[in-house]
């Protein structure tokens, strides 16, 4: 699934070209798709819309329009293109937005996953995310207070999304490898040390991410090669960059998770 520098670097990818671009037409292929509102009511009140901006908030893409934002989930195999006019759709494509400059936009998704809104009010779909860890309110001090307020596994409480917003499974890895933590250390009991650099880790892995476009590891995380960095994550067996030790692969809340057990000691 994108995660935060997968999405943020798509919407770098394609908000010149369509900022200040009217939709013509929509053509949805798939009506699960779209989860808000009918097809009928969303095909007659997007059209004519411009395109103001296109920004993220977590892992949604929000297309702000003249009178409507156009929300956009990839889920695990959703990616967004930018075509020409003249050429022909493609086989897992599930929407297309026909645009004024002779283009359209397609959101392709393999495995049906993905989910569309398209809303006045955006906080309908957004208002329970937690705080973007790359803004200037996401400080040791909050971190450490709300890891105290709960009682969870580091990993599980970092993936979601009602805590923080836009972190997956990768990029947590790597977060709490950089700071030491183990991902089944449990979230009181982490120091406000610990915390400080838990922040910075999350801060400095997600900027790097962007920085490097991503990572590439399927169909779906096109261009970045952030892959070719990472500390822990996919790398079970290999030795740890940092003191040696074989990284290992532990299943975390149903997700495969990477550790060093030198580095990041579960006390």
């Amino acid at each position: 699934m994108p995660e935060l520098p997968e999405v943020e670097t798509i919407v770098r990818g394609i908000k010149a070209e369509l900022i200040g671009k009217a939709i013509l037409s929509a053509d949805l292929f798939w009506a699960r798709t779209l989860a808000t509102p009918s097809s009928k009511k969303f095909k007659e009140q997007v059209q004519g819309q411009k395109i103001k901006d296109v920004i993220r908030r977590a892992k949604y893409l929000d297309f702000v329009l003249s009178d409507f934002h156009l929300l956009i989930h990839l889920r695990m195999s959703g990616d967004i293109m930018i075509r020409q006019s003249k050429t022909e759709p493609e086989k897992h494509d599930r929407l297309l937005l026909h645009l004024s400059n002779r283009k359209y936009l397609a959101f392709n998704d393999t495995r049906k996953f993905g989910r569309v809104w398209f809303t006045k009010d955006p906080e309908s779909v957004l208002a329970k995310l937690g705080p973007e860890p790359l803004e200037s309110g996401f400080t040791s001090k909050w971190l450490f207070e709300n890891l105290g307020k709960r009682k969870r596994q580091l990993k599980p409480l970092l993936l979601d999304q009602a805590f923080i917003a836009g972190l997956g499974n990768i990029y947590t890895d790597e977060c709490l490898h950089m700071a030491k933590l183990h991902p089944l250390a449990v979230s009181n009991d982490v120091t406000q040390k610990q915390s400080e650099a838990l922040r910075e880790a999350i801060q400095s892995v997600l900027k790097e991410g962007i920085r490097r476009n991503g990572a590439s590891i399927d169909r779906v995380y096109r261009g970045g090669d952030y892959q070719n960095y990472f500390r822990v994550y996919d790398r079970a067996g290999k030795p740890c960059l940092v003191c040696g030790a074989e990284i290992q692969k532990l299943t975390v809340g149903q997700r495969g998770t990477h550790v060093c057990p030198k580095c990041q000691r579960l006390r």
